[in-house]
């Protein structure tokens, strides 16, 4: 679908859509990198752009972060400009629709912020999807076609678990690799490492919250391979699991 922003026509993807252009990314190994857009990610864009540093250091979200709680540390304009430079690196850019109830956030820190900071820094994405593409992916039968055959690289808080998820039955998919991410900070160590095992994966899941967005483009550009802002994607796949669901047995979203 072709959608008109301002004199630009952006692509805007279904689930589908996202799933088989990162298909195609594999199949021709062409780098490809997916960021998602949310509150967390408005609120550190907001800093001394649409808000000043103390209506950003008021919010919950941002109290949180400073507790130790979203993997950075406020005030921080240094990642504030890094996610600007990422968003408009990314090969797909997830955008929440307006009046979106899947985020549990207050309605002012989501579409509505994320159209204000998109305008001060003007960015003004070419492929675009739904924020929470992620959520969607374990509920397709494409998505687990795709990693069946692949190598996949986590990085997260705690990589362990998600590892045993994958690699068990029924999914059975090959983890070649993880990296335990729990602050921006660690962000060129993982660099380092990534480009370490460069050679050893085909697409990176990387669920760390705001740092997922630096990560994604960074790691595609650096490697050449296929890097997801996977969110809560893990949860989803855990919770279906644990539902007794088989992901073999989900239809391919048309």
């Amino acid at each position: 679908m072709m959608r008109k922003r301002g004199l630009r026509l952006s692509v805007y993807l279904e689930l589908n859509d996202v799933l088989l252009r990162i298909d195609q990314a594999l199949a021709n190994k062409r780098p490809l990198s997916l960021v998602r857009i949310g509150d967390g990610e408005n609120i550190v864009l907001a800093q001394r752009s649409v808000w000043t540093l103390r209506k950003v250091l008021r919010e919950r979200w941002a109290i949180k972060a400073n507790k130790g709680e979203k993997g950075v540390t406020l005030p921080n304009i240094k990642l504030r400009n890094e996610l600007v430079k990422s968003i408009r690196a990314a090969s797909i850019v997830g955008l929440l629709p307006l009046g979106d109830e899947q985020i549990k956030a207050p309605d002012y820190l989501k579409r509505p912020l994320t159209d204000r900071v998109f305008r001060y820094f003007k960015l003004d994405p070419a492929v675009q999807c739904h924020a929470c593409v992620n959520r969607e992916m374990p509920g397709s039968q494409l998505f687990w076609r795709i990693l069946r055959r692949r190598r996949i690289l986590i990085i997260t808080r705690d990589p362990e678990p998600l590892k045993a998820i994958l690699e068990q039955p029924p999914l059975r998919l090959h983890v070649a690799h993880t990296i335990a991410f729990s602050h921006y900070d660690q962000i060129e160590e993982t660099m380092k490492t990534v480009a370490s095992i460069r050679h050893q994966f085909d697409i990176a899941l990387i669920s760390c919250g705001v740092n997922a967005v630096i990560l994604a483009p960074r790691i595609a550009e650096a490697t050449g391979k296929v890097a997801v802002d996977f969110g809560k994607g893990p949860d989803r796949i855990a919770a279906a699991l644990k539902a007794g669901h088989d992901p073999h047995s989900y239809r391919t979203i048309r």
